[in-house]
This record gives C-alpha cells, sequence and structure tokens, in this order.
C-alpha cells in the first residue's frame, strides 16, 4: 500500500500516527525493495524512492539517513522480525530443521534478484555492508549461538563448539541454490544439510 493509500484509507493528511505511521514506513520500504528488484541497488535514488511510495523525500528522511538505511531496515524487516522467531524444539536436530525451514518460508522468487542486487552492491558501499553484517547477517548468527548453547547445556554437544564454518556453510548452501542452481530448497535439502552436513561438522 502507497502512503497516498494509506492516507486516503484513514481520509487524514500530514503527520500521522500509531497505525497510520506504520503503515507509511511499510510502503517506503516495500518501494525500497521493489526497486532495488526491478533497477538494481546502485541505481536506486532517493527520489525515485519517494516517487514510487508517493511519499515526500522530507518523509523518508525524518527516518533514514539515505538508502542504505532504508534497504536494510526492509531486508530486516522482511526476514528477521517475520520469518525468524526463536526456535525450540528441545534438540539441536530438530532445531537446526526449525530454523532453516523458516528460512526456507522466508524465501520467496524474487530473493534471488535481491541477494545478487545488494550483494553485489555491498562490495562497492562500505556503509550498506556494514548495517548488513550488523543488522541481518549477525542476527542470523546469534540465532545459531543460541541454538548450540541450548545444545552445549543439553549434553548433545562439547562445550567450546563454534558456529562460524557452519553459518559460512549454510549461507553458502542457500545461496548456491537460490542463486545459481536453481534447485529447490526443499524438506529433502534442509534434512541433508542438517545430517549430511551441519551435525557432522559440529561433532568433528
Amino acid at each position: 500500500m502507497s502512503i497516498a493509500e494509506v492516507e486516503e484509507s484513514t481520509g487524514r493528511v500530514g503527520r500521522p500516527s500509531g497505525a497510520r505511521a506504520e503503515a507509511r514506513e511499510q510502503a517506503i520500504l516495500d518501494a525500497a525493495l521493489s526497486l532495488v528488484i526491478e533497477v538494481g541497488y546502485d541505481r536506486l535514488s532517493m527520489d525515485a524512492l519517494a516517487e514510487r511510495a508517493h511519499a515526500g523525500k522530507a518523509t523518508i528522511y525524518r527516518h533514514w539517513s539515505g538508502k542504505a538505511e532504508v534497504v536494510v531496515e526492509a531486508i530486516r524487516r522482511r526476514k528477521c522480525d517475520a520469518s525468524f522467531p526463536p526456535v525450540q524444539t528441545g534438540s539441536l536436530r530438530g532445531d537446526l530443521v526449525a530454523t532453516l525451514e523458516c528460512m526456507n518460508a522466508a524465501m520467496s522468487a524474487e530473493d534471488s534478484a535481491l541477494l545478487v542486487g545488494v550483494l553485489s552492491a555491498m562490495h562497492k558501499d562500505q556503509e550498506l555492508a556494514a548495517l548488513m553484517r550488523s543488522q541481518v547477517i549477525d542476527a542470523r548468527k546469534d540465532m545459531l549461538d543460541e541454538i548450540l548453547e541450548r545444545a552445549v547445556a543439553s549434553g548433545e554437544l562439547e562445550a567450546g563448539t563454534d558456529a562460524g564454518v557452519v553459518n559460512e556453510v549454510l549461507s553458502a548452501m542457500f545461496f548456491n541454490r537460490l542463486v545459481i542452481s536453481g534447485e529447490p530448497i526443499d524438506d529433502a535439502f534442509v534434512a541433508h544439510m542438517v545430517d549430511e552436513v551441519v551435525l557432522p561438522l559440529l561433532r568433528c
């Protein structure tokens, strides 16, 4: 929903509050993602974003300092907040499968274009790279660390087990399927990752 549609639905214009403010912000974030998918991060401008969201640039700059903050916030809300709730199944394998299934459920046909656009831009835009690492990538690492801590506490893993390599391998496998091979990320693939890759790495 665009900002104009938000205002029309409420019959009010001007500075929004409450639910209207959230809807207005979401309209801007949705517009940012759609533009990254269509034209790429490099060609995304604040003017184009304002036009797509039917918002004034002053409204955008009231919440974000520039396009890097807008895009990262849009990705964070889309991926982390809504799609990655704490997962506690009672076992290490169960937690890993549930988390990866959650990641898979967050994927869409648009994600390959979005990933390519943002990851490519991270090499040239240090602000974007820093924000992506601190607000999106590190959140995934923290989640895996939490799973491993529970497994150590329950005796399924030895103390000091490092999630670093597992994070790198999981990211590479997801990226390969999503962007390069185009093969499905289905239940069989999730089971393969957990049983034949992740658990052996953690227990080696």
